[in-house]
């Protein structure tokens, strides 16, 4: 175990080494042998092959295997130096003087008031406003990219309600700051509790209507300075094209709480857009907030979140310092990442929302070389990352843009808000070096991936802070949809990185050395895994319904081999998991995701990538919907999966289910009329019923009868499908 003490030896943070780690090692040569000789026979197949059809089904398992056998190493890479982190907050205030701890700048980026309700904006914001920290050090930034009077009304409704909101907060010591959260617990035991919960309710009420009419009402504007600001929105402003709006709503030299407590810094940012100027998504906001904040307050820690992930511990900033102010670590150190946690999910986790690779497990292993991957969201940042490496600086075009430069002057002070408006304009950042050399990067649709990996190829650190008690909370979608259309714009930005000149392959092994090279190329090729799960999805089927072997016998010794490979790759999964404290459920729940994206978002993920390369027109940027529609809240809740939309992603998992379903109804039938036997048959009979057992929630979708069922249209079409594929596949291999 390593200690990291400051002075009178109190400890800010250990971290100690995985007990497994030996065995994740010796594990690894071992089952990489067995990958090995798999291809080894792949490869002898293919030079003795007798026929066209042997020769094409052995190639495509050479391809397909040889494919996993790279995103294996890929996979094992983070199991080589895991290590675990503890935080010594308690320690902080006897180290460093609560005076000196350094400003905060908070980023909340949101971009639509109806998939991202207002309401849970104002959440996130209330929760971090409420930190255990000194108020006059705090500013939070909420940038909205949608240009909504209705986002910049609730942020009004929300800064009279704080002045209530965070003094209690305060005062009785409430560890759920997110009123939302909080509410929803047992809080009978404070009788002021229920006057705050009538205001809440009260505001909840108000900016729902608000939002359900479209518009800010005359009857809810109560002040000259609100009607002005709405005054902003003018007959031509579209959320495409609009000016810059920077909106002061709380100003901590002025704006008290009803105890005369100062409070921290609200500003309301949303970007000037035009219809000629690329915007550059979520990367672009967090550039311009970058800029806005550093005109006006620039302070040197940065937290950016999403929209919906609320802090569940006002701790959280100290822990994030234990590592900032770590005199043997600052110098280097580019930012602490929290992992991302969801309230709500059902007790299986049936989306697999909780990602324990990405969030969790992963970033657990690379905190034992580099660090972890930024992932987007509850993210501490050195201010000074954004701005070249630890040994060279690269100097923003203005320096008052600089992480050094000090403010001193208030917010609204003319001068001020002249350059904070100047920073946000949407030419600001032409000839510059915004989003190539300095700030977020731009150049891919998953900003937050490939800032950090470039931030780390720079020669900055990171580390992985995962306390017991989660920092922070967010919601996740109870739809197939929206999580399929979700991952399939993540495989198309890691793709983008993938075959860019920083491509993890080459670039990153030479920037931070093969084991982080590798990491980070298992989320770059993550589109990949299609081919293979595709393969064996339809290959053996289609064989088994057509009587012929295309695996060893059970009386072979290159069957065990395949039984090892398979029990050794899931088992060594199923560890992983457990170390992190999931149940087999939800262990069961993820790999049968996985396999559920590779056949359709990772697929067309790939397609519509290639599409894009060749200049060929593909859908733009979606912003995933928070909206909770109650029915689907309840098929969720009942654990039904939720189809609903006649969507081309479900056309191949409905396929497969109908392929693997035929395929092992006729296994039987094969193996008493053919010569094979169940000998020859019985891996592709297994791998048709594991096919089968993964697909439990299509046939159930396709049976059902209310509103979240895969459409008809859906399932006739891919009965059309599988019928071609075993035509297909009959006259291929009959011959």
């Amino acid at each position: 175990m390593s200690t990291t003490t400051a002075h009178n030896d109190l400890p800010l943070h250990t971290h100690k080494r995985s007990r497994r780690t030996t065995a994740n090692r010796v594990f690894a040569v071992v089952h990489s042998c067995a990958i090995l000789a798999l291809l080894y026979r792949h490869a002898l197949s293919l030079l003795h092959s007798t026929s066209l059809t042997s020769f094409l089904i052995t190639l495509t398992f050479l391809i397909s295997d040889s494919i996993l056998a790279f995103m294996y190493s890929t996979v094992q890479s983070p199991r080589m130096t895991p290590i675990y982190r503890k935080e010594f907050p308690e320690n902080l205030k006897r180290v460093v003087k609560e005076s000196d701890f350094p400003a905060l700048d908070l980023f909340i980026c949101t971009a639509d008031p109806f998939k991202e309700p207002p309401m849970n904006v104002v959440n996130t914001a209330l929760s971090v406003m409420a930190y255990d920290y000194p108020t006059d050090k705090v500013s939070v930034y909420v940038s909205d990219d949608g240009g909504s009077a209705l986002t910049l009304f609730a942020f009004m409704e929300a800064a009279k309600f704080a002045s209530h909101w965070l003094p209690f907060c305060r005062e009785n010591n409430i560890v759920e700051r997110c009123p939302e959260a909080y509410f929803e617990t047992d809080h009978s035991r404070l009788p002021e509790a229920d006057k705050i919960k009538i205001m809440y309710q009260g505001m909840k009420v108000m900016v729902n209507n608000v939002i359900e009419r479209g518009k800010v009402g005359d009857e809810y504007i109560t002040g000259e300075r609100e009607r002005l600001a709405f005054r902003k929105w003018t007959d031509g402003f579209t959320r495409q094209d609009h000016p810059t709006i920077i909106q002061v709503l709380l100003d901590n030299s002025k704006d008290r709480d009803i105890v005369d407590n100062s409070m921290p810094n609200l500003i309301y940012v949303s970007r000037e857009k035009s219809r000629t100027s690329h915007h550059n998504f979520k990367a672009g906001a967090l550039n311009a907030l970058l800029r806005v904040s550093a005109a006006m307050t620039n302070a040197p820690i940065v937290l950016t979140l999403d929209c919906d992930m609320f802090s569940n511990d006002p701790q959280t900033p100290h822990r994030a310092l234990c590592y900032f102010l770590d005199p043997k670590i600052q110098s280097d150190l580019g930012y602490v990442q929290f992992p991302q946690r969801f309230r709500g999910i059902d007790k299986s986790d049936m989306y697999a929302s909780e990602n324990r690779h990405l969030f969790e497990i992963n970033p657990q292993g690379m905190d034992g070389v580099l660090g972890p991957n930024y992932v987007g969201t509850g993210c501490f940042f050195s201010r000074r990352v954004f701005f070249g490496g630890p040994s060279k600086f690269l100097p923003p075009e203005n320096p008052q843009l600089g992480p050094n430069n000090v403010v001193d002057k208030p917010i609204q002070s003319p001068e001020v808000l002249e350059l904070a408006h100047h920073v946000a304009a949407c030419n600001y950042e032409k000839n510059s070096n915004w989003g190539s050399k300095i700030g977020v990067r731009y150049g891919s649709l998953v900003e937050d991936y490939y800032t950090g990996y470039r931030l780390q190829c720079e020669g900055w650190k990171a580390i992985f802070c995962n306390p017991d008690k989660p920092a922070f909370y967010g919601d996740s979608p109870v739809n197939l949809i929206d999580i399929l259309n979700q991952t399939k714009r993540w495989a198309i930005g890691l793709l983008e990185v993938a075959f860019s000149k920083y491509s993890p392959i080459t670039f990153g092994i030479k920037s931070i050395g093969p084991l982080m090279g590798l990491a980070y190329c298992q989320y770059a090729f993550w589109a990949i895994w299609s081919i293979p799960i595709t393969a064996y999805t339809f290959l053996p089927q289609l064989s088994l319904l057509n009587g012929l072997t295309i695996f060893p016998k059970v009386s072979e010794p290159w069957f065990l081999l395949y039984v090892f490979a398979f029990i050794g790759a899931y088992g060594e999964d199923l560890l992983d998991f457990y170390s992190t404290g999931v149940t087999f459920q939800k262990w069961w729940s993820d790999q049968r995701m996985w396999l559920i994206r590779g056949l359709s978002s990772f697929m067309f993920g790939s397609i519509e990538f290639f599409f894009k390369s060749f200049g060929i027109a593909t859908l733009g940027f979606n912003v995933t919907s928070k909206v909770l529609d109650e029915d689907q809240s309840k098929r969720y809740e009942q654990g039904s999966m939720e189809f609903g939309v006649p969507s081309p992603l479900f056309v191949p998992l409905t396929t497969a289910a109908i392929v693997n379903l035929a395929a092992f109804a006729w296994g039987p039938v094969e193996v008493f009329r053919g010569s094979n036997g169940l000998e020859g048959l019985l891996m592709q009979m297994f791998i048709a019923g594991f096919g089968i057992a993964n697909c439990i929630p299509i046939y159930e979708g396709i049976i059902r009868s209310d509103k979240g069922k895969i459409p008809t249209k859906i399932t006739l079409v891919s009965t059309f499908i599988a019928f071609a594929l075993y035509a297909a596949a009959y006259v291929t291999l009959r011959n």
